[in-house]
């Protein structure tokens, strides 16, 4: 059984950061591409990053590049989302999904259930 679970979300005050990871298990990790999407309150799904299998490349929305950074531990079994200079349109549910491709193919067959970000003062 395929599995992806988030964690390390929470509040932060802006131009703060966090660090989400999201463990993942049933399937080979090391195999597939993986990407952040998150969902703003009232508003729909939002690409955030990806990366490729290997962890060689990487890629950002606009909004984000320069201030997240995306890794995986392919040992571990684990994605992960630095998040630096936070704004409080940062604010929404953070999702981690699975790949079906080994580059980014943007087709994802399993989702995490969510870390909530909150930014605010």
């Amino acid at each position: 059984e395929v599995q992806l679970v988030e964690s390390g979300g929470g509040l932060v005050q802006p131009g703060g950061s966090l660090r989400l990871s999201c463990a993942a298990s049933g399937f080979t990790f090391s195999s597939y591409a993986m990407s952040w999407v998150r969902q703003a309150p009232g508003k729909g799904l939002e690409w955030v990053s990806a990366i490729n299998s290997g962890g060689g490349s990487t890629y950002y929305a606009d909004s984000v590049k320069g201030r997240f950074t995306i890794s995986r531990d392919n040992a571990k079994n684990t994605l992960y989302l630095q998040l630096n200079s936070l704004k409080t349109e940062d604010t929404a549910m953070y999702y981690c999904a699975k790949d079906t491709c080994s580059w980014p193919c943007y087709e994802y067959n399993y989702w995490g259930q969510g870390t909530q970000v909150t930014v605010s003062s």
